[in-house]
C-alpha cells in the first residue's frame, strides 16, 4: 500500500511540474506572438509610408524636373527630332504603297 501511495505521489508531482512547464511554454509563446504581431504592425506602417513617399517621388512633374536639370534633357520637337528608318524596312513600305 505504500508503495502505491509513493507511485501515486510521484506520479502526481511529476505532472504537477509538467503542468507548470507546459504554462511557462505557453506564455513565453504567446509573448513572441504578440511580439511578432507587433513587429508586423510597425513593418506595415513603415511600407505604406514608404509606398506613399515612393508615389510623392514618382510624380510627372518631379521626373520632367529631375530630367531637365540633372539630365539636362529638353523636351522634343520636330526641330530637334530624328527619324531612323531601316533600309529593308523602308524599302518594303514603299513598294507596298
Amino acid at each position: 500500500m505504500i508503495r502505491l501511495n509513493l507511485t501515486l505521489l510521484v506520479t502526481v508531482l511529476a505532472s504537477a511540474l509538467y503542468l507548470v512547464q507546459v504554462q511557462y511554454d505557453s506564455r513565453h509563446l504567446f509573448t513572441e506572438i504578440e511580439k511578432a504581431q507587433s513587429d508586423f504592425r510597425k513593418l506595415e506602417t513603415e511600407h505604406e509610408r514608404l509606398e506613399l513617399e515612393k508615389r510623392a517621388q514618382a510624380t510627372p512633374a518631379r521626373v520632367e524636373r529631375l530630367a531637365r536639370e540633372q539630365l539636362h534633357m529638353k523636351p522634343a520637337t520636330p526641330a530637334i527630332t530624328t527619324y531612323v528608318t531601316l533600309k529593308g524596312v523602308a524599302a518594303n513600305a514603299e513598294g507596298a504603297q
